[in-house]
């Protein structure tokens, strides 16, 4: 949608008055961001999107932010809002940045007519669409960021790590939900197969409570393992667990629980026909 106005003033000033307005916006902008860029770096942002903003405004009629005008707008908009989300800044900083544009544009307008700030009122609804432009480009971006960094760290809070030759063990630390059942098991399963273990360790205390839930995602890997020829030994069933597991009436069937991960180990050793002794001298 756009509105026919025989050329709007506040459109035809960014255009024709690039140094000025460029340099009030880059001011405006830079207070906004309270020193979390360089003003050096926030011209370098800018810049780029001012010149696509004014070719965008080359016509008689100002264009609304959806216009096939604005294509190249957008697009900066939100490569600048990605940039900005995987830095850390906040949505408000971000979208300050673009509707600091009103106040450097006013800022020129200087000793207007009353036309002049009609047409402003105009460019200024343009300039709150692009904002939100912005805010949702940053909202996706920040999606993204919280996505990624939430599989990086379910990674690394399901390490598996090799005891022995052939044993390998699984500490978990927090909430067993599917998701992190899912992580668990592939990540064992993949150890397993590497290292060409036959037993392995769940230790669960790390785990702060045990519901059907979790023995149930507890059960699906350990079957698992046994597809892949491995036992599993459940270590860390301290008492709380155990009246927990008892009260709810969870049956672990054949698979061997430990109270504690030394305990599992050894069990473990034994089976492979190792035995762990004290030395005479100790």
């Amino acid at each position: 949608m756009a509105r026919a106005d025989g050329g709007n003033q506040a459109a035809r000033l960014v255009r024709d008055g690039r140094d000025d307005v460029l340099d009030a916006w880059v001011r405006a902008a830079s207070a906004g961001l309270r020193g979390r860029l360089s003003e050096a770096e926030v011209r370098a942002e800018l810049s780029t999107l001012y010149d696509a903003l004014a070719k965008g405004l080359a016509g008689d009629a100002l264009p609304a932010a959806g216009d096939d005008e604005m294509d190249e707008v957008r697009a900066l908009l939100g490569e600048l809002s990605r940039t900005r989300a995987r830095a850390g800044a906040t949505p408000t900083e971000t979208a300050v940045s673009i509707f600091s544009l009103k106040d450097a544009v006013l800022s020129q307008l200087g000793e207007a007519g009353e036309s002049a700030y009609v047409d402003f009122l105009a460019f200024s609804k343009l300039v709150d669409e692009l904002g939100l432009v912005t805010f949702e480009a940053y909202a996706q971006a920040r999606e993204a960021v919280i996505a990624s960094q939430a599989d990086e760290l379910l990674e690394l809070s399901t390490p598996v790590v090799k005891l022995w030759d052939g044993v390998v063990a699984v500490p978990l630390v927090g909430t067993l939900d599917s998701a992190r059942t899912q992580v668990v098991m592939e990540k064992l399963l993949e150890a397993l197969l590497e290292t060409e273990s036959e037993r392995a360790i769940i230790d669960i205390t790390g785990v702060p409570a045990v519901d059907t839930q979790v023995a149930q995602h507890l059960l699906k890997t350990i079957v698992a393992a046994r597809l892949m020829g491995a036992e599993c030994i459940i270590s860390g069933i301290r008492p709380q667990i155990a009246q927990t597991i008892v009260g709810l009436g969870i049956e672990f069937g054949d698979i061997v629980t430990k109270a504690k991960l030394s305990d599992a180990l050894k069990l473990t050793l034994a089976e492979a026909g190792l035995d762990v002794v004290r030395r005479r001298d100790a």
